[in-house]
Formats: C-alpha cells, structure tokens, sequence
C-alpha cells in the first residue's frame, strides 16, 4: 500500500473509532434520520442553525467504518458554515464520488473530505459515504428523513 493510501486508511479508521461530535446536540433545531437499507447504517443528525449559519451540528448512530468516518469528518467541516456553503460542499463531496472511474477525482478545497476519494471505485460503498451527507441536507431543508438515492 503506498504512504498517501496509508495515510487516508489511517484518518478513516481514527474518525471510525473516535467519531467527533458524537452526542445529542441539545440546542438542535433541526434533525433528520438516515437510512441506508443496504447495509444497515443509521443515523440521527442534529443541527443549530441560526440566520442561515450552521452554529453546530452532531450526530448519533451506527454503521460502516466509511459511513461513521465520513459523518465525523462533514460534522468538524459543516460548523460555522452558511447553509448555502454546506450545499456546495455536499455538491463537490458527492461529485468527487460519483464522477466517472476514468476522470481523475477534483479534491482541491476538500481537506481531510479527500480521503473518500478512493470510494468511487466501490460503487456500493458511495451510498456509506454520502449518508451523513444526504441527512444533512435534509436536515438544513427542514425535511426529518434522508434517502441516499
């Protein structure tokens, strides 16, 4: 295994046993559940959102090692972000992983996102990774449920 892919094993699975902002957040004035039927993973996604700014956000749940990394990672990188920042960020997130296999994944501006870019090579595995994501942005669009579809 080279040293970048070692590198980002490594984040993945440090973000899976350690999960940040893993608690109920108490001040939420949005939540949304995710679901993904496939494997099993859930989720609950709990969010402070005031004049369009995401003052906080938390999760609980369970799932994959990707399903909970990804989770973790978009909770640390979603805080202090406007809600119209959080859609772009969900956009270039989701488009990393689903862009053609022969394109080389655009993850410039990404931080520590960019460890998922191996996942669109596991087609199955996108949908674990794009959980927390899709449950965010439903959350932020005041709906309480998140399909990955």
């Amino acid at each position: 295994m080279s040293q970048l892919a070692d590198l980002y094993q490594e984040v993945i699975l440090d973000h899976n046993k350690a999960p940040h902002n893993y608690r109920r957040l108490a001040t939420a004035n949005r939540t949304a559940l995710g679901h993904n039927p496939l494997c099993g993973d859930q989720l609950t996604l709990y969010a402070d959102v005031e004049d369009g700014v995401i003052k906080d956000v938390s999760l609980l749940g369970s799932g994959c090692a990707i399903s909970k990394a990804s989770a973790s990672i978009m909770t640390d990188a979603l805080k202090g972000k406007s809600l119209e920042d959080a859609e772009a960020l969900f956009t270039r997130f989701h488009d990393m992983l689903t862009g053609a296999p022969d394109v080389k994944p655009d993850t410039e501006g990404l931080g520590k996102l960019a460890v998922f870019a191996g996942v669109r090579e596991f087609p199955v595995r996108v949908k674990c990774a794009t959980l927390a994501w899709h449950t965010a942005r439903s959350a932020f669009q005041g709906e309480t449920a998140a399909s990955t579809e």
